[in-house]
């Protein structure tokens, strides 16, 4: 089930030789943390979050297609936004699966056939940079594996039961990663029915390509490029709009 959505196209400009690409967005929303609202249709900016992200998608060169996965009462809403904010490159809204992993694999189950590169990226993730998707796009055409990442500032301790302190993990190590994260087309296909086959942990979908052996080349991310979650995120990420603005 699903809402696909036929555009009429003008006459584009003749493509440069690239990957054909499909961008999979896992759009389900959540409100438990964002005081009854779900957290991309909040606004942001005056746009709901998903739009910043359709947007950045639709005017990113590197992108033929984006299919949406998200929850079936999310579906008409999405749909909408995507037509008012005239995001061409949305082929289809489909309803996902009870787990995010679940939901990926059934959104890239309806990518383009064509598509050498699928990348996956947050919904509420609406303030990824041009930049930033260039380079990723570009290193996972190279390597078939790629997603940005910046270093982790705070000092990150392990601990054990009752809260106590059992090792500061080295800082210079460590990487948090962002989305999107692409790979090669048949590449995330197989490590993703694999970590459906087989239950794995995964805890994104870099983690599903890692479990099979693959390594996966981290880019330049940014520290802009936020993940709402929580009213407060909401705060920063006005607070970039309006210093990209200045």
């Amino acid at each position: 089930m699903g809402l696909h959505f036929s555009w009429t196209r003008s006459k584009e400009k003749d493509r440069e030789e690239r990957p054909w690409c499909s961008v999979v967005i896992p759009a389900a929303g959540n409100a438990s943390r964002m005081e009854g609202t779900d957290k991309i249709l909040a606004d942001l900016g005056g746009m709901p979050v998903i739009a910043h992200t359709l947007l950045a998608l639709q005017r990113c060169p590197y992108v033929d297609e984006v299919v949406v996965v998200t929850r079936e009462d999310l579906m008409a809403p999405i749909g909408q936004i995507a037509r008012q904010y005239d995001c061409r490159k949305v082929s289809r809204v489909v309803r996902g699966g009870s787990t995010r992993a679940a939901s990926v694999s059934i959104g890239v189950g309806r990518t383009d056939p064509r598509a050498q590169l699928i990348g996956i990226h947050d919904g509420a993730r609406p303030l990824v940079s041009q930049s930033v998707l260039e380079e990723v796009f570009t290193k996972a055409a190279a390597t078939g594996a790629a997603a940005p990442a910046v270093p982790v500032k705070d000092t990150i301790k392990r601990v054990r039961t009752g809260e106590v302190v059992t090792e500061t993990v080295p800082r210079e190590d460590l990487r948090a990663v962002q989305t999107p994260q692409v790979f090669d087309a048949d590449l995330i296909k197989a490590a993703l029915h694999r970590a459906m086959e087989q239950e794995l942990p995964i805890t994104d979908d870099c983690s599903a390509v890692e479990a099979i052996g693959m390594g996966v080349t981290l880019t330049k991310g940014s520290y802009e490029n936020i993940k709402i979650t929580t009213p407060i995120d909401l705060i920063l990420g006005e607070a970039i709009l309006q210093c990209r603005q200045d």
